[in-house]
């Protein structure tokens, strides 16, 4: 075991929760903090001192972690997970879109992929698009699972986003060199016969 390792795996219950807390906005799951050594009933402590603050069924919050504006998105991903623990929603579509800051759009509602077997009601002002997506169709940023900027730009085309934001979407990711020309015109290409039409209505420069 090397030095890192060893000293991780000596560190005190709070000091490995608030290692897992600081990479998802501090948030952490009742399996997290059980991990790093809190008992169910220190748990139940933290809470009733306000130490945590409940933010729904098994997920807490450091009452004093400093705010960030990704944080709807942390907890949405802790909402997601499987009875395993696994997240299973990546942050798609409009509300990928305006994270990676392409078009102005400015969606309503926090749009979620989940898989198409997926069976949690969303909870207020998320949208929910179920669509089995591959490992390489999704990307880790900043605490959250998100769609990558071409899997964005391709639900784009497929959504009812307006021809002027799809267009202003890709033109940003082509000069931000978040994608390259030849493979969107590669996925458009393999692309359903909708998709194709919508792009085929904007010009790619």
């Amino acid at each position: 075991m090397g030095r890192l390792a060893l000293m991780i795996a000596r560190a005190d219950p709070r000091s490995k929760l608030y290692a897992v807390a600081e990479r998802q906005a501090g948030y952490f799951t009742a399996a997290q903090a059980l991990e790093a050594g809190y008992s169910r009933a220190s748990q139940h402590y933290h809470q009733k001192v306000g130490n945590w603050r409940r933010e729904g069924h098994g997920v807490y919050r450091l009452e004093r972690f400093p705010r960030t504006p990704e944080e709807p998105y942390v907890r949405l991903m802790l909402w997601s997970r499987d009875r395993g623990g696994k997240i299973q929603a990546a942050l798609s579509h409009e509300t990928a879109l305006q994270a990676y800051e392409l078009s102005d759009v400015m969606p309503a509602s926090i749009h979620l992929s989940v898989p198409k077997g997926f069976r949690k009601e969303p909870p207020a002002g998320v949208r929910l698009h179920r669509q089995d997506l591959p490992a390489s169709d999704v990307t880790e940023r900043d605490g959250y699972r998100i769609t990558t900027p071409l899997r964005t730009l391709l639900d784009a085309a497929a959504s009812s986003l307006s021809a002027e934001q799809l267009e202003a979407a890709v033109q940003d990711a082509l000069e931000q060199g978040l994608v390259r020309k030849r493979l969107l015109e590669e996925a458009i290409a393999e692309a359903p016969v909708d998709v194709k039409a919508r792009f085929a209505s904007i010009e790619l420069s």
